[in-house]
């Protein structure tokens, strides 16, 4: 069963930025869309960004559209979320998961151990 590893999390002021990776343990990441979602104690996961399996289409959250870039390289098995301008409203715990490529969380099969984004005021 393949792996996803998240890293890059961490405590930043509100304007800042951070770069969030993950890293499938396979090549069968080739294969399909990755997307970001993010949660917060309480609440269901929040669909952040999608990119498609060869990176020519990407969908993003209102919330995110224009501060947040996501990316990937096939050929590394990584997807990358870019955050900039971060606001204290971004904090959660952000998790990567491949699947479709699809704004619901049910459309993803396999799902990382996720990284938490901190943004202070």
């Amino acid at each position: 069963q393949v792996q996803l590893v998240e890293s890059g999390g961490g405590s930043v002021e509100a304007g800042g930025s951070l770069r969030l990776s993950c890293v499938a343990s396979d090549r069968t990441f080739r294969m399909y869309a990755m997307g970001w979602f993010r949660q917060t104690p309480g609440n269901e996961r929040e669909f952040v960004a999608a990119i498609s399996w060869s990176g020519s289409s990407t969908h993003y959250a209102d919330s995110a559209k224009g501060r947040f870039t996501i990316t990937r390289d096939n050929a590394e098995n990584t997807v990358w979320l870019q955050m900039n301008s971060l606001k204290p409203e971004d904090t959660a715990v952000y998790f990567c998961a491949r699947g479709w490529y699809d704004t619901s969380a049910s459309k993803y099969d396999v799902w990382g151990q996720g990284t938490q984004v901190t943004v202070s005021s």
